[in-house]
C-alpha cells in the first residue's frame, strides 16, 4: 500500500473479541505506516451520529406539535364556550318552541363542522408539502398516505363536536326560561 494514498481503511470484525482484532490492526498500521496515527470508530456509530440531528428535529417537533394542538383545543374550547353563552337565548327560543335537544345540536353544530373541515382543507396541502420536502432528505423514504390526513381531520372535527356538544346540552338542558332571562 502507497502510504501517501491511503487515508482510511475499513475492516470488518468478528463480534466477541474487538479488543485483540484491534490490537492487531494497530500493529499492522503502526508497521506499515509508521508516520501516521492509528485511530479508529465503529461504523454503526458514525451512523448513530448521522441521525442524532434527525432525533433532535423529532423531539423538537414532538413538542412543538403537541403545544400547537394544546393552544387550538383550548382556542377551540373557549370559542365553543363563548358561542355557546351567545346562543343561549336562540337555544332558549328554540326549546320553548318544541325543538329537541338532538335538533338544536344538529342545528347548531353544523357551523363549527365547517369551520373545522376548511381548516383542515387549507392546513393539509401545506402539511403535505413540508412532509415531503423534508422526507427527500433521506435515502430510503417512505410516501405520505393520504388516509393520515382523514384520520386526523375526523379526529379535529370529533373533538370539535364532543366539545360543543358538551356545552350546547348543558344550555340546552336548562330550563328555557332561565336561558330566555339571561341575556
Amino acid at each position: 500500500l502507497n502510504p501517501g494514498v491511503v487515508t482510511q481503511v475499513s475492516i470488518r470484525i468478528k463480534p466477541g473479541d474487538e479488543e485483540g482484532t484491534l490490537r492487531t490492526v494497530r500493529e499492522k498500521w503502526e508497521r506499515m505506516f509508521p508516520e501516521d496515527q492509528f485511530e479508529y470508530g465503529f461504523l454503526d456509530d458514525r451512523i448513530e451520529r448521522l441521525y442524532e440531528s434527525e432525533r433532535t428535529m423529532r423531539n423538537i417537533s414532538v413538542i412543538f406539535s403537541s403545544l400547537s394542538v394544546l393552544i387550538s383545543c383550548l382556542g377551540l374550547l373557549g370559542l365553543v364556550s363563548f358561542t355557546a353563552e351567545e346562543k343561549t337565548k336562540e337555544i332558549g327560543i328554540r326549546k320553548t318552541l318544541g325543538a329537541s335537544t338532538g335538533n338544536i345540536l344538529v342545528r347548531l353544530s353544523g357551523e363549527f363542522i365547517k369551520w373545522i373541515i376548511l381548516a383542515n382543507v387549507l392546513a393539509w396541502p401545506l402539511a403535505w408539502y413540508l412532509m415531503s420536502k423534508w422526507l427527500e432528505n433521506f435515502a430510503f423514504r417512505t410516501d405520505i398516505s393520504w388516509p393520515i390526513f382523514v384520520v386526523v381531520g375526523l379526529l379535529s372535527v370529533s373533538f370539535g363536536v364532543i366539545t360543543f356538544i358538551f356545552h350546547a346540552v348543558k344550555a340546552a338542558s336548562a330550563n328555557p326560561v332561565d336561558n330566555m332571562r339571561y341575556e
